[in-house]
């Protein structure tokens, strides 16, 4: 950027109020370089920042602890990125209502540790939970283990505050002050990638924290993981999740039914029976338990349980991959590389899968597949894109279409 025009746009965002610092390569969105990195401690200078921004037609990305920042499209243009480390602030917590809201940049881990100390939890236990904020789960969607009984974290959420492109502070749910008439901004919100505003706040409804757990553990073939699901997740038992890893196709599959709460050992020992012989019960969480394996390429895949084993067998075709996640809820995590991910992306498509490619790393060529493939909603949020950020400044290119 010439001098005299950086010059200009330090000034606007110096008089924002909000601290700025000149971006650097660790700063980088999918490749793309932000001139300035600026640091709100507070929902109104938000609110001043994206004045400032529109004012002078600056792009911003939001970006929390940074761990699915590379989830997504990389952005057309990055200006600002907006990090809400300082966002850091438990707001309001009523233990007796089981109600709690929290600035935008509060890590899950830091929740988790003083909803803890009262006996209750947020039950959002999505990836990279020791990092990740509320901000970063709700912008992406990221959904764990448990919201086969619990819900998504859009489902727990109860009300959030939002700061739109041209500054204004909207909010919905729990305690309105200043609405957005005709949309509930949480659902919209959540899992947009920050193209609509800015999350800034958010209420949870929280749970007791189980008195006990226990994992059922089983090694099982491809073609038995859908029907042991089916039994397991209509057993009496209530398993809280149901998940599966699979590392190295065509191998064994390692099955792991959670179950929380009263009786888990008694209940535990139910869905053993039900898996046959060789099923184990813990006390341990399984070590790949909810995440990602961290290799080059992620998709998140869903499909209907009933076509699990489809699923598992067009990912068992390709060489190379790796499914983590629930046959109960049809969610899963494939990961890999090269020709066989992007053969595996296609051809869960064709099965009738939602195929969204996360993470696609340039230097593996996988930017070159198709992200979210056909989305029959596009022309609506397309019209929703234009309502709420007709400049198109708020993480341009990051979602659906483009958007």
């Amino acid at each position: 950027m010439p001098g005299g025009k950086a010059q200009n746009v330090t000034r606007v965002l110096a008089g924002s109020g909000v601290t700025v610092r000149e971006a650097g390569p660790p700063d980088a969105v999918g490749g793309v370089l932000p001139g300035w990195v600026a640091l709100p401690e507070t929902v109104e200078e938000v609110s001043a920042l994206l004045r400032a921004c529109a004012e002078a037609g600056l792009a911003t990305v939001a970006v929390g602890g940074g761990t699915k920042l590379d989830w997504g499209a990389p952005p057309e243009r990055c200006d600002v990125l907006i990090d809400t480390c300082c966002l850091n602030e438990v707001i309001e917590y009523t233990p007796g209502d089981l109600v709690v809201r929290v600035q935008a940049g509060v890590t899950l881990e830091a929740l988790a540790a003083l909803l803890a100390e009262q006996g209750q939890e947020l039950v959002c236990d999505g990836p990279y939970g020791d990092a990740a904020t509320i901000g970063g789960m709700l912008a992406t969607g990221a959904a764990g283990p448990r919201a086969f009984r619990y819900g998504t974290p859009r489902d727990l959420l109860i009300g959030i505050t939002v700061v739109l492109a041209d500054g204004t502070i909207a909010k919905s749910g729990g305690r309105v002050v200043k609405n957005v008439a005709g949309y509930d901004l949480g659902k919209l919100f959540t899992g947009s990638y920050g193209t609509l505003g800015v999350i800034a706040e958010a209420a949870f409804r929280l749970h007791p924290v189980p008195a006990a757990r226990a994992w059922v553990l089983a090694r099982l073939s491809r073609d038995a993981v859908q029907q042991a699901a089916v039994r397991l997740a209509a057993s009496q038992a209530e398993p809280a999740a149901v998940e599966v890893d699979w590392p190295d196709p065509p191998g064994p599959v390692t099955l792991a039914a959670l179950v929380e709460g009263s009786a888990a050992g008694q209940r535990a020992r139910a869905l053993a029976a039900l898996l046959g012989e060789g099923a184990e019960i813990t006390g341990e969480q399984p070590e790949w338990w909810g995440e990602p394996a961290g290799r080059e390429g992620l998709a998140e895949v869903r499909c209907l349980p009933a076509r699990v084993t489809r699923v598992l067998a067009t990912v068992d075709a390709q060489a190379g991959l790796s499914l983590r996640g629930s046959p109960a809820a049809g969610r899963f995590w494939l990961e890999g590389a090269g020709e066989g991910f992007g053969a595996a992306v296609a051809g869960l498509r064709e099965t009738g899968a939602r195929v969204s490619v996360l993470a696609a790393p340039y230097d593996l060529g996988l930017d070159k597949i198709d992200r979210w493939g056909e989305v029959s909603a596009l022309p609506l949020m397309r019209r929703v894109k234009e309502q709420f950020d007709p400049g198109r400044r708020m993480s341009p290119g990051r979602f659906v279409g483009g958007i």
